[in-house]
């Protein structure tokens, strides 16, 4: 789950960052999480982009989600079938992959807030949350939305 989280959350909005914009820190992203071949860029921009997009997020740079894939091998480990790869992308949607058989891809989610973009995922019992942090986002979702509203009131 925080492979992928860590994926998602290659660009920051906030920030004005993204990972994928630069070979170099993709290379060292790959490597700091010890997962193979960095592979293709703009394959991983992909990638991120059409599972950002299957999240909910709406992409300015592409008109749509693009066809992503990434090589994925099973081995038995003592009798255990386990998902591996060579490289990042496979890693990630292996990640992802089984994180949408075990029925948990609905609890990841991208912030609601204005200007975050952040993805998360939900642990609230109804699957109910909106932002990244209710600290952070939350408050200041509610606290505009309060303001506009007693705007509206005083005019």
């Amino acid at each position: 789950m925080e492979l992928l989280l860590a994926f998602l959350n290659t660009r920051d909005v906030e920030l004005g960052t993204d990972v994928l914009d630069d070979a170099a820190a993709w290379r060292t992203w790959v490597a700091e999480r010890g997962l193979g071949d960095v592979g293709d860029l703009a394959q991983a921009r992909a990638v991120r982009t059409t599972l950002r997009a299957s999240l909910g997020e709406r992409s300015e740079r592409l008109d749509g989600p693009a066809p992503a894939a990434g090589l994925i091998r099973v081995d038995l480990s003592h009798g255990v079938p386990m998902m591996s790869s060579e490289d990042a992308l496979g890693a990630v949607l292996g990640a992802a992959a089984r994180l949408a058989v075990l029925g948990s891809w609905e609890r990841f989610k991208i912030c609601q807030a204005e200007g975050c973009l952040w993805a998360f995922f939900d642990r609230s019992r109804n699957r109910s949350r909106m932002w990244c942090s209710m600290q952070v986002c939350g408050n200041r979702e509610k606290a505009r939305n309060w303001r506009e509203r007693r705007a509206l009131s005083v005019s």
